[in-house]
């Protein structure tokens, strides 16, 4: 396959969400950075392309005249990647989309319900690829927890319970320096802080691994720590499509908890513990009680699932290469549609994205309305 190029919004000095898909995409080496517009302050801009080797001819003042000036190069970017904070995600996307270029973008996909639609809609006009990186599911073990639950052999879902809980905001004062002060303040994260932030991940995790679709939510959402003015404690219980039911919490405030996410699935022929701390391996449950616990890099994992492996077992995959297994199967897909040949899409996508706007809203008006149950 030939190397890919993409350019990048945001990702400037001191974001590490930006260094972490670059180094995600460095991994297999499909893709190279030969633009961007790392920062709003054409200083820090310019350092951050000087940095990364980029021509100061291809950073850019504003990711407008970024999205023009590629489209309109004949050597111009195959992909962007958006890493600003959520409030920008929307008008970043929507321009890169309407110039043409296929669009990988952090969660959560954007602010509102219509920016999500919105968003939908131009990818399918323009017939372009869009990635939304819910990084937990590149994991090797969660796709073969995916590929096990899709061949029927759970049988019918009966409840999931699912939790993400950090401690990293947990003191009053303390605001988590760059990356937590953007999270809580309204103006840049559209009025949601620890739901949005993670209770998106919680949402797609389990949506991807069981195919269930939510029906309706009952959520409360507080303010624990004194001070914050967006939620850092979430609770929500889940009633999806078909009968099953579900509990999600995430928390910003849970001392000792780092990034705990964990998903439970209990079906009518066993039960599915996955710890995304411990994502090297997948508990699995039969009706006898028998339980079995499958490692990656071992022949127990579905081959679809372990053809992402890298490296034998024993030898830890993780975060990074998490991210980077979306980040392959994106950029192969983006080559073949290029070469126009066939593809078979791996990754979260902008429908997902919307989905996870929807789950928000919806978990929001609820919480207003004094916890009672709101249909998606």
């Amino acid at each position: 396959m030939k190397k890919l190029t993409y350019g990048m919004v945001g990702g400037g000095p001191g974001s590490f969400i930006g260094d972490a898909h670059r180094k995600s995409i460095n991994i297999d080496g499909m893709a190279t950075l030969v633009a961007g517009c790392f920062s709003r302050t054409p200083e820090k801009c310019r350092q951050t392309g000087a940095e990364l080797g980029i021509d100061p001819d291809r950073c850019y003042a504003s990711f407008e005249e970024m999205a023009k000036a590629e489209a309109a190069r004949p050597d111009g970017i195959d992909f962007v990647v958006v890493v600003t904070p959520n409030v920008s995600h929307y008008p970043v996307c929507k321009a890169f989309l309407e110039a043409g270029i296929n669009v990988s973008c952090d969660k959560p996909l954007c602010l509102t319900v219509e920016e999500g639609e919105a968003l939908v809609k131009l990818a399918k006009e323009k017939n372009l690829l869009f990635l939304v990186t819910y990084t937990y599911m590149g994991h090797v073990t969660a796709k073969h927890i995916r590929k096990f639950i899709a061949d029927g052999k759970l049988g019918k879902i009966r409840t999931v319970q699912a939790e993400y809980p950090q401690g990293w905001l947990a003191y009053e004062g303390e605001w988590g320096g760059k990356q937590g002060e953007w999270r809580c303040d309204p103006k840049q994260s559209g009025g949601v802080n620890c739901l949005g932030d993670l209770g998106t991940h919680v949402e797609n995790a389990v949506s991807r691994m069981t195919g269930l679709k939510i029906k309706r939510v009952l959520a409360r959402m507080d303010k624990l720590v004194p001070g914050r003015v967006l939620d850092d404690n979430d609770m929500v219980l889940v009633e999806y499509e078909g009968g099953a039911v579900g509990t999600y919490w995430t928390s910003q405030v849970a001392i000792g908890h780092d990034n705990d996410l964990r998903v439970r699935i209990y079906g009518e022929n066993g039960s599915i513990l996955w710890k995304q701390e411990e994502c090297e391996k997948v508990i699995m449950i039969s009706r006898d009680g028998t339980i079995v616990e499958r490692h990656r890099g071992n022949g127990g994992i579905e081959d679809c699932a372990a053809a992402y492996g890298r490296l034998p077992s024993g030898h830890t995959e993780g975060w990074l290469e998490s991210m980077g297994n979306l980040y392959k199967s994106f950029i192969t897909c983006v080559a073949a549609k290029k070469e126009g040949k066939p593809y078979e899409i791996d990754y979260p996508t902008v429908e997902d994205g919307l989905e996870g706007v929807k789950f928000v809203h919806a978990c929001l008006k609820s919480n207003e309305q004094g916890s009672v149950w709101v249909d998606l």
